[in-house]
């Protein structure tokens, strides 16, 4: 699986990166990379990020993350060699400074059983990965962690997880917390109609017992946490307009995105429109 390097490319502003100030992607080399096929059921996606700031420059980084456990090598500047990031019902904020380099694997919800032992239910917010923490996991990103590149990292998760994957393959609930999560994001604005369980042919309770069993979270927070996304998108788009994203993402009125999206990110979407517009011109 060695033999060639995925596809790779640049994190664009209008991406669902999560990043809640999406120019600020400029200052960074941030890059996608693209998981094998094998590794589908496990890995929503790889990025990187590498950056180098002036002495005594920080850039505090807000994040509006998919709902998805995500674990990272990182050096330099940075928390700790191996890191996991639980979903966070709130943005969250991370400091950027000195130099530093994060190869991290975007998780889909099938993903955190497949490669480690950790429970999402217990997961802090984000916290390191010891041997203490979970053995297995450990293992795992340290043998990412041996290759020199970006490119050369996803190579070497792909071929760690596929082998992960023959020892430890998912479950039929983990299989259908993805099932959902497809299903949500393909949906967001669309009108309302059949449930989610309805679609996949379950029960509201199997919905509920796959989500929590690997995101720690029920299909309200979940699919609230998906519709944000997809404003956090589009407000990051040129001509952005509040009004039009609620009418479009199935809002009631606008008053119900703005306290939606204030209630997680903590600013309303005008606020954060001005935010962008004085980045821009920074």
């Amino acid at each position: 699986m060695e033999d060639s390097r995925p596809a790779s490319k640049p994190i664009e502003v209008h991406e669902r990166s999560g990043v809640m100030a999406p120019s600020l992607l400029r200052r960074f080399d941030a890059t996608w990379h693209e998981p094998a096929a094998e590794v589908r059921d496990v890995v929503d996606a790889y990025w990187s990020v590498q950056w180098e700031l002036s002495a005594g420059e920080a850039i505090e980084q807000r994040v509006l993350e998919f709902p998805a456990v995500t674990v990272s090598v990182e050096t330099g500047a940075v928390p700790a060699p191996f890191m996991v990031t639980n979903v966070q019902r709130r943005a969250w904020t991370r400091t950027i400074e000195g130099r530093g380099f994060v190869f991290a694997v975007r998780l889909r919800p099938a993903g955190l059983a497949v490669v480690s032992n950790l429970d999402p239910t217990k997961l802090s917010a984000a916290q390191p990965i010891s041997r203490e923490l979970d053995d297995l996991l450990f293992g795992v990103l340290g043998t990412i962690a041996a290759k020199d590149s970006a490119a050369e990292h996803a190579l070497r998760a792909d071929s760690v997880i596929t082998e992960m994957l023959t020892k430890r393959p998912p479950t039929a609930e983990h299989l259908l917390a993805n099932a959902v999560i497809d299903t949500l994001a393909q949906g967001v604005g669309s009108k309302p109609g059949q449930s989610v369980a309805g679609m996949l042919g379950v029960s509201e309770r199997a919905v509920q017992r796959a989500l929590r069993s690997t995101l720690g979270m029920g299909p309200k927070a979940v699919a609230r946490r998906v519709r944000l996304q997809e404003v956090l998108q589009r407000l990051s788009l040129p001509a952005a307009d509040a009004a039009h994203i609620a009418a479009d993402l199935g809002y009631v009125d606008q008053a119900h995105l703005i306290n939606d999206f204030r209630g997680v990110a903590g600013i309303t979407p005008g606020a954060y429109l001005r935010e962008l517009a004085a980045l821009l011109r920074d």
